[in-house]
């Protein structure tokens, strides 16, 4: 109820934009608009972002809010939506390609206001001034990184969560996990960001599976849907490390799901990296009912199972004959976060670990 007056400060035309099917499916578009227009306001609609959204929908979705004269720009999505809209906000305000930006070639430091509506409780791009973003003539998936792209407003309701597939809640809520286990471990980690993270792996972890078997209640769903947000807060403080960095060509490459690529790449990543931290590691294996770092991995994996996504890189389409170009482009596009894994990692050792993997 409260998306028109956080909107309308900001100027009478809103542009608001979502994949192709859920936010009108649910209502949830319609809800909204309606909301807006009680404020005076005047909306348009860019339904185009898709899952992996890509650089060039970007750029057309910039394009139209530049025709429209948009004020304001509301996502109304999960991670792919949020982050095309992110990217169609800063591009409506600065010049050239995304790409530019995303590789440090142009910086910028405007954007029009974002208010973002998650409805999937997984990537926290409603908490961090990310955008991940695929460039499809080349592959590369890298994220574009501004304050600039910080939200204006987040509404995160966990009543908008519970239409979520299965497959999804399994694929997002993995995600966040993540999130929290990477920012954690991750070398430009912080006391804040320790604490924040060390609370929500439990919220995570204790209901994803619950939820997924169907016997989670509203409070799986809150404690869940906050854990995400929070994985999305930590992030942008301590990053992410080795697994996103290797996940990011696989899902640029095969257009994979996210969390499913994370699911295949997770635990042989993590049977490497917790000797670079064994305190820590050694925590989050206790969490998940372990009891040292060398448990951690496992541990994963059994949820893993629990949830349905154990998975593998063949089953995501990768072949042995793509770890080459996996690995050159993991090295290109995710060198932050390879300096921010825990150890040291060489091309040779990340190609083996991609093997591993298949």
């Amino acid at each position: 109820m409260e998306i028109g007056k956080l909107a309308a400060p900001y100027g009478k035309k809103a542009l608001i934009v979502t994949g192709g099917y859920s936010a009108r499916k649910s209502g949830l578009y319609d809800r909204v608009k309606g909301l807006l227009e009680k404020e005076g306001m005047e909306t348009e609609l860019f339904d185009k972002a898709t899952p992996n959204p890509l650089t060039t929908t970007a750029m057309e979705g910039a394009e139209f809010a530049k025709k429209i004269g948009a004020s304001v720009v509301i996502a109304l999505g999960g991670g792919s939506v949020m982050d095309c809209a992110k990217a169609i906000a800063f591009m409506a305000e600065n010049e050239g390609s995304v790409s530019d930006y995303i590789f440090g070639r142009k910086t910028g430091a405007k954007a029009l206001p974002l208010i973002l509506v998650p409805t999937t409780c997984g990537t926290g791009s409603e908490s961090n001034g990310f955008a991940v973003l695929t460039d499809p003539e080349t592959g590369d998936k890298k994220s574009l990184r501004t304050p600039a792209i910080v939200a204006k407003a987040s509404i995160v309701d966990p009543e908008l969560m519970k239409t979520m597939p299965k497959k999804v809640l399994a694929s997002v809520g993995f995600d966040a996990l993540c999130h929290c286990i990477e920012a954690y471990t991750a070398r430009r980690a912080q006391p804040l960001t320790d604490a924040l993270a060390l609370y929500a792996i439990p919220l995570i972890a204790d209901n994803l599976v619950k939820l997924y078997k169907g016997e989670g209640d509203d409070e799986s769903w809150a404690a869940l849907t906050l854990g995400s947000t929070i994985g999305g807060m930590v992030i942008n403080t301590a990053g992410v490390t080795l697994a996103h960095g290797m996940e990011h060509p696989v899902s640029g490459k095969c257009n994979a799901v996210h969390g499913a690529g994370l699911a295949a790449l997770t635990p042989v990543v993590i049977d490497a990296e917790y000797r670079g931290n064994r305190v820590k590691f050694g925590r989050v294996a206790r969490i998940l009912g372990g009891f040292t770092a060398e448990d951690c991995a496992e541990k994963i994996r059994t949820l893993l199972e629990k949830i349905d996504l154990k998975v593998n890189l063949t089953d995501l389409g990768i072949r042995k004959e793509d770890i080459p170009w996996l690995t050159e482009n993991c090295c290109k596009v995710s060198a932050g976060n390879l300096a921010n894994t825990p150890g040291t990692f060489t091309k040779e050792e990340i190609s083996s670990l991609y093997e591993a993997a298949l």
